[in-house]
Parts: C-alpha cells; structure tokens; sequence
C-alpha cells in the first residue's frame, strides 16, 4: 500500500509532537530537510502540520461528533491521523475523496488494519458538513451579532479558555470587540518576512528574487513563497529571516535618543540571533559595537551565525543574570524568555504547551532581567524590555513593578519609535498585534537609566 510521502512526513512531525513533546517547527524543519519532497509536496505537508495545531480543539469536537469512541479512547496514532483528514476535509481545498482515502491508507500504515473501518467511518461523517455547518453545530451562535462567551471562543477559534481570557485582558477595555478578530488572526498562516540588514544586503538583488517590501520597517521584504530556501543572501546571513514586529521593537531601541557616548550595545537574551544581528548592522553604522548573552551555547552559535561582521563584537555564553560584563552599556535589549502567546500563528502547539503555571517562573526570570539590565546601564541609557506576549503578567505588571522598585529608571512613551505604524494605542509601552499590524504580538517598554 503506497502512502503519499507528504502525509506520511505531516503524520510523523504531528506524532513526534504528541507523542514525545517536539516542538512543530523544529521537527517539521528537520524531517523536510531529510525528505525528498518537491515544492509542492513539500508545502502541503507544512499547511497540514499547522493548520491541524493550530485548529486541533475545533476538529477535536468535530471527531467526537462523528465517532463512537471517546477521544481518550482512540489510539493516539489513529487520532492524529483522523485529525489531518478533517482539517484537510474542512479547512483546505482537498477532494473529500482523496481525503477520507489516503486517510484510511495513512491510518492502516501506522496501526494496522484495525482502525480501517473506523477511520473510514468517521471521516465521512465528518465530510457530510462544510466548515461552517460544523461550526454551528459546535458554537450555534458563531455566525451571530451575539457576544460569544469564552468557551465558546475557544471551541470556536482552537484557544484554551486561560488564553482567550489572558489575550481579552491584554487588549485592555477600549479594544474588547477586537478579541475576536485577534484569534483568528492565530490561526492563519503569516508571511515569512525576511531582514535585509543594513550594510550587508543586496537590496535590488533581493528585489530581483521576488521579495516585496513590508509595510512598516524600512528593512523588511516578504518572501515569494516557497522559495526562502533558494534566495543566496539567505544562505549566507546577509538577509534572515524576521517578523516585522520583531525589526521594529530593535528599530525602535536603535532609535532612542541617548545623550552623550553611544558606543557600546547589549542585547541580554541574544539567541537565536535575529535581534542581535539587526542591532549589528544598525551599530556599525555608527561606530559602536553590540555584545551579546546566552545561556545555551547552541543557542550562542546561532547568534554568532547571524550577528558576524562588523558591530559585532561576541556573545558571552552564560547566565545572563551571573555573568561578569560592564556596567555602562548605552543601549540594552531585554527580549524576555515568555509564554509566546503573541506568535501562536507561529508556533501553533505553544497554545497546547503552555498553562498559566508556567507564569510564575516566567514572570520571576523576567523581573530579575529587567533588573539586572537597568543594573548594566549607564546614566542616561535606555532600556528596551520587549517580549513576544502580550501577557499582562509578562509585560505591563513587570514594568509597573520595576518602577515602583527602582528610584533610578523612569519609562518613557515608546510611540514615537514606531513612526507609520497604526494603533499604537495609549502609551507608554507599545503592543503590536496580528490581526492589527500582520505582525507578530510583541510587547515594547522603554526605560532611561537616570
């Protein structure tokens, strides 16, 4: 029995990510690199393996619907299986011929001919419905002018309750309305946008590749799809591979005004890199140097890959909040360790992985950094603390925190940083949305050392 390569590989990264706790992206890079699949195949494989994580508690009830077993009872190779076929029954042009078949075959190859039946069986239920008559057999009132609860927003839009109700916060009392629209903004899948950075990139050869040019930052290109991979400056650094809302927070700590000497950078939380590499760039522009931390020295090779060159001046590998560096630094980035709520789209088992238990530690590790940041800043010097959630817990609480901790360090309005991009909101820290900017969620606070 022939089993099309391309849901063999989606099964496998799904399984490995359930099974042994992977992270998608990285199982999924990894087994593509090793797989013979065209570009096409190559692509499908990748829609199937996001889109079913990033859908997983909607088709979830959709197979309890259509099936006589509870899901806890289903072999978990079997369900993850039945999962693939109704996302690519409901959520993607896929013939529901072809769907419900390679389904079956898939199942049969990883279980045996025990579930064949069953496989089947569930699948065409599930195929009788379009999406939208599954959603309002799942959330009645989906289509409605009704106000939907939490519940029903997460079985709607595939979040736990704990980050419907997190995000709901974050986007504070004059944007409710838009909770909505920033969950599904979750669940479709973004552009890669690329960095062409400062005095290393070809910018009209990146041109020539099909790159188009972003909407906010002066150095963001959004590649033609699929071809990431083949574009030259990719392969040699001189372009990565970077969210907008990522440039911009570095854009915008780059161009904080700072009075006096402005020669020596600190990125804190380094790896993997993207981040120190623009600082890089931007830094040898002017005649200063960025020096990078990171605990993990895998983490701190990736960082040396991206950031080489000139304003580059190394990463020290270590604990951030124990190593020996100077406390006078004019510019310091704390990109925080966090639940990533902002890049689900991104990384879509992160909604699976994480649980509100996680913010203790999280939240502990955050405020010792910013500490220890302001601790390695001169008078005068700014410190950009950014993380890629817009937790309340991970951002403005930790902000507010430090302020009322520290007489030495004041927070400044951030908006002005940002010039073009929309929706700011009310300041001073900055949020960056999804459904709002098209970019990742991130978090920007700037605070000056007095």
């Amino acid at each position: 029995m022939a089993v099309d390569p391309a849901r063999r590989l989606a099964y496998d990264v799904l399984h490995e990510v359930g099974a042994s706790g992977g992270y998608s992206h990285i199982v999924l890079g990894t087994k593509l690199r090793d797989a013979d699949l065209d570009q096409r195949q190559a692509g499908f494989a990748t829609d199937v393996v996001n889109g079913t994580l990033r859908n997983q508690l909607f088709i979830d009830a959709v197979i309890a619907e259509c099936s006589s077993r509870q899901l806890g009872k289903i072999d978990p190779r079997v369900l993850d299986v039945l999962r693939m076929g109704v996302y690519q029954l409901l959520f993607t042009g896929t013939d529901s011929y072809a769907a419900v078949n390679e389904s079956v075959d898939l199942a049969v190859s990883v279980s045996g001919p025990g579930p064949k039946g069953f496989t089947n069986a569930v699948l065409r239920a599930a195929s009788k419905r379009d999406l939208n008559q599954w959603r309002t057999q799942i959330v009645p009132d989906w289509n409605s002018d009704l106000k939907l609860s939490p519940d029903e927003l997460s079985a709607l839009t595939s979040h736990p309750v704990w980050i419907v109700n997190a995000l709901r916060d974050s986007l504070g009392r004059s944007r409710q309305d838009e909770l909505r629209s920033l969950l599904e903004a979750n669940n479709e899948a973004p552009d890669v946008t690329l960095v062409a950075r400062p005095s290393r990139a070809d910018v009209d050869e990146l041109k020539a590749e099909g790159a188009t040019p972003g909407k906010y930052s002066p150095y963001a290109y959004v590649a033609p799809a699929g071809k990431v991979a083949r574009i030259e400056q990719v392969r040699t650094g001189d372009v990565g591979v970077q969210d907008e809302g990522s440039q911009l927070v570095t854009l915008a700590l780059a161009n904080a005004p700072v009075d006096g000497d402005d020669k020596s950078w600190l990125d804190l939380c380094a790896g993997p890199g993207g981040k120190a590499a623009l600082l890089a760039s931007l830094a040898a522009e002017r005649g200063a140097l960025v020096e990078g931390v990171e605990l993990h020295e895998h983490r701190a090779k990736l960082v040396k890959r991206a950031a080489k060159g000139p304003g580059f001046a190394g990463v020290v590998v270590g604990d951030a909040l124990e190593v020996e560096l100077d406390n006078n630094f004019d510019r310091v980035l704390v990109d925080a360790p966090c639940t990533g709520l902002g890049v689900l789209r991104r990384r879509p088992d992160l909604r699976w992985r994480r649980s509100p238990s996680d913010l203790s530690d999280l939240t502990k590790l955050q405020a010792d950094l910013l500490g220890n940041a302001i601790d390695r800043t001169r008078s005068g010097g700014v410190v950009a603390y950014v993380t890629c959630s817009p937790h309340i817990a991970e951002t403005d609480l930790i902000v507010s925190q430090m302020l009322k901790q520290r007489d030495d360090v004041t927070q400044e309005d951030a908006r002005s940083l940002f010039p073009g991009v929309p929706d700011l909101g009310p300041g001073p820290a900055v949020r960056l949305w999804p459904h709002l900017h098209g970019t990742d969620g991130m978090y920007f606070a700037l605070l000056r050392k007095q």
